[in-house]
């Protein structure tokens, strides 16, 4: 088995798990904590990806078939829920949607992990403050 295969089931594993976890957890924790992590770790991996494949490497695999260009649209479509999702929660505890908007739009879960972990954050400080 390739390694590129082997991290692409690793993945896939990991996602059904978490979302099994999320879907019968009682409790589902709002630290911060776990979306920096994600964060930091899916930024490593993407240093690593653009030092071994170059800069510009997602284009080829978004561009090269039909199922790569529904990935795409998956990706675009789903960083739309999310922002939209989170837009409303971080004007409540006072966040400046632009920078982040433009940092999601560039880097897509790359700057869309940080920004829930920095809303997590502002919302539990906010808790315990007010």
């Amino acid at each position: 088995m390739l390694p590129t295969e082997i991290l692409f089931l690793a993945g896939g594993i990991a996602a059904v798990l978490m979302v099994i976890y999320f879907a019968f957890a009682r409790n589902v924790s709002d630290s911060p904590v776990l979306p920096a992590m994600l964060g930091g770790g899916f930024l490593g991996f993407t240093a690593v990806t653009i030092w071994a494949e170059g800069p510009i490497g997602f284009i080829v695999n978004h561009s090269a078939n039909l199922w790569g260009v529904q990935v795409w649209y998956d990706l675009i479509f789903s960083l739309g829920i999310a922002v939209f999702l989170i837009l409303p929660r971080a004007r409540a505890v006072g966040m400046r949607p632009m920078p982040w908007v433009l940092i999601i739009g560039l880097t897509a879960s790359i700057g869309l992990l940080p920004m829930v972990a920095r809303l997590l954050w502002l919302e539990r400080r906010a808790a315990q403050t007010g």
